[in-house]
């Protein structure tokens, strides 16, 4: 499902779509790309919202150790104090789908207030990512920091037959990647 968006920079209106995940949560984004490979069409989308991830900290260990919450249930307990937090910047925490999101002005970056984390790709290669902090809580005497990540989260689709987007695998992915790319590149020259 295509909708207009607000004019960008040129004057010109940038198109937007709705991703669903399993449990009916949508995620709304700005169509970044569109590529047509072999009779399908693909895009490429910069959610309209920020991201965020949230951090638990184990202080138990030698060195604080960073660890991404990723269980729903852990989100589903520590969602309205996250919210409330966030709240409190201005901004408006989001349980949108495949990502959490934050809407409002994200503060300027503080190089003091940036996180590295090595992340595992499906690769199980350890790749590095920068955070800028948003802000920090307690729950049930576990810190907990709310980080947006530097780099735009960029999500590949399918359009489907219904005209809606559909998120690819990471099979489908690593199958059309290079197709992907080299129609990228080639587009940009």
């Amino acid at each position: 499902m295509f909708s207009s968006q607000p004019p960008d920079e040129n004057g010109s209106s940038v198109p937007a779509v709705s991703l669903t995940d399993e449990s009916g949560r949508s995620l709304s984004c700005y169509i970044e790309h569109s590529i047509e490979v072999e009779g399908e069409e693909y895009v490429i989308l910069l959610p309209i919202d920020s991201p965020v991830e949230i951090v638990a900290w184990d202080e138990d260990k030698e060195e604080e150790e960073a660890t991404l919450v990723e269980d729903e249930a852990e989100i589903d307990e520590i969602f309205s104090t996250a919210q409330a937090v966030l709240a409190e910047r201005n901004l408006d925490l989001k349980r949108t789908a495949f990502a959490l999101t934050v809407a409002g002005e994200l503060p300027a970056v503080d190089e003091d207030e940036i996180l590295t984390l090595e992340i595992e790709d499906e690769d199980t290669q350890l790749e590095p990512e920068e955070f800028q902090k948003l802000a920090s809580f307690y729950h049930k005497e576990q810190e907990y920091t709310i980080y947006t990540p530097l780099d735009p989260l960029l999500l590949f689709a399918r359009i489907n037959e219904a005209g809606e987007p559909e998120l690819l695998s990471p099979e489908e992915f690593k199958k059309v990647q290079p197709i992907l790319e080299d129609q990228l590149f080639d587009d940009m020259e």
